[in-house]
């Protein structure tokens, strides 16, 4: 298994420059990729090969300026991206999915691409990591490489791939890396968790051991309303797309807090699973959810600019990593069915005509079962969701008593111990 690491880019502008170029070039030689991929499929009805398009456009001056690694590196990833539409294709066709796909599309004019360079390619030279350009940028500037600080908390013989990324006005180094291997143990499959994801409470997580908690996510709430006065206050009076270098910076502080949230609330899901042995992470998700949620016009805002699908995606991704089993359910009726009065969860679309719930919820925190009892809301939805898939996965829910339902331990992400913070390297 492979990880990745970013590392923002901070060096002379003559370095800066260079990356620049490389990223420009990158754009253009992409745009010609697609263009040949879209008309010998247009034209011809096929797909080319990585090899055939190396092979037409060696000779383009895009490609020769990149040096032949980063340039083959950067056609490469139109073929995949054609490969992916032809699958898409296949998929469309035979009915197992419902939207016609299309095939990719041209890159922004005078924008910026990823460039990668493989490994083998990237030599280190006195702790300094050299890059190469290629003979035609020798030619035209005078300079074959430049070189950048090699990160100390990285072996620079586990790399695979080095990439450049653009993003607003900053360049990060991506290192592609072969993932050390963990000492995974053995987690007790019967032991569950069941996480629902919101807005106030990022995520409410319930456990068939006992045990339930909350990620408090009312700091990503305010992060997104901070970057939403800033963005409304310069942009008042000027056109939609209005765009300049205070909107590139803001916008990119805002994503590196959110990076930072989902880093950390994924982390902690992990290292407590890993704590209390827990062999299957269960997520409530319904697809293109955001798309038609309708919980008021602040709330819409607030609850779409949430990257809760890149926090799934991420603690899918380490669950993986060290032996948790992931599973992703549809969540409907988990909100409004009384988990402990076992209520029936009808699946989206199919609810009986007369289906009503024993219990309701209260106010947005709590929810009142059919004896007049009061347990937390969020943790009734997330129980719901384990009793989704209890047959599915053979789950004893015996431990989802009252008394765990009612007052979850609440983590918030700036005051989280070393404990849920560092990586774990063993099952304790």
């Amino acid at each position: 298994m492979y990880g990745c690491q970013q590392h923002l880019v901070k060096s002379s502008p003559e370095v800066m420059a260079m990356i620049e170029y490389l990223c420009i070039e990158a754009n253009k030689l992409t745009n010609c990729g697609i263009y040949y991929c879209r008309q010998m499929l247009f034209k011809a009805g096929r797909f080319l090969s990585k090899a055939e398009l190396d092979f037409e456009l060696k000779a383009n001056p895009h490609f020769k300026s990149m040096g032949s690694a980063c340039a083959q590196q950067t056609l490469h990833s139109v073929i995949e991206s054609f490969n992916s539409y032809a699958r898409l294709a296949k998929m469309f066709n035979s009915g197992e999915l419902a939207e016609k796909p299309k095939p990719p599309k041209y890159r922004k004019k005078d924008g910026l691409a990823v460039v990668s360079y493989p490994g083998r390619w990237v030599k280190l030279v006195n702790g300094m990591l050299k890059f190469s350009l290629g003979k035609q940028v020798k030619a035209w500037f005078g300079i074959d490489h430049f070189l950048l600080q090699m990160p100390s908390n990285l072996d620079f013989k586990q790399i695979k791939e080095y990439r450049f990324v653009p993003r607003n006005n900053c360049f990060y180094l991506e290192f592609a890396y072969e993932q050390p291997q963990t000492d995974k143990g053995q987690p007790i499959a019967g032991n569950v968790l069941g996480i629902d994801p919101g807005l106030n409470n990022w995520l409410t997580c319930v456990s068939n051991v006992g045990k339930a908690f909350i990620v408090d996510g009312r700091k990503v709430k305010s992060q997104n309303q901070w970057y939403n006065k800033q963005i409304a206050k310069i942009k008042a009076g000027k056109g939609g797309d209005y765009w300049d270098d205070r909107l590139a910076a803001i916008t990119e502080k805002r994503n590196r807090m959110m990076r930072d949230n989902i880093n950390k609330a994924a982390r902690l899901i992990i290292n407590w699973c890993i704590e209390h042995q827990i062999g299957a992470i269960v997520f409530g998700w319904n697809q293109r959810q955001k798309d038609s949620i309708n919980i008021g016009k602040k709330n819409n805002q607030q609850f779409v600019q949430i990257p809760t699908a890149k926090l799934k995606a991420r603690i899918a991704e380490l669950s993986e990593l060290y032996g948790i089993k992931f599973v992703e359910t549809e969540e409907s009726y988990t909100s409004k069915a009384s988990f402990l009065d076992d209520d029936f969860l009808p699946t989206f679309g199919e609810k009986p005509e007369r289906w009503e719930p024993s219990g309701k919820r209260v106010n947005r925190g709590l929810y009142r079962l059919a004896t007049g009892q009061v347990i937390n809301a969020d943790c009734n939805g997330a129980a719901n969701i384990l009793r989704k898939v209890s047959t599915q996965l053979e789950i004893n829910l015996a431990k989802v008593c009252r008394e765990v339902l009612m007052l979850p331990q609440r983590y918030r992400l700036d005051s989280l111990t070393k404990k849920y913070r560092k990586q774990c390297v063993a099952w304790q």
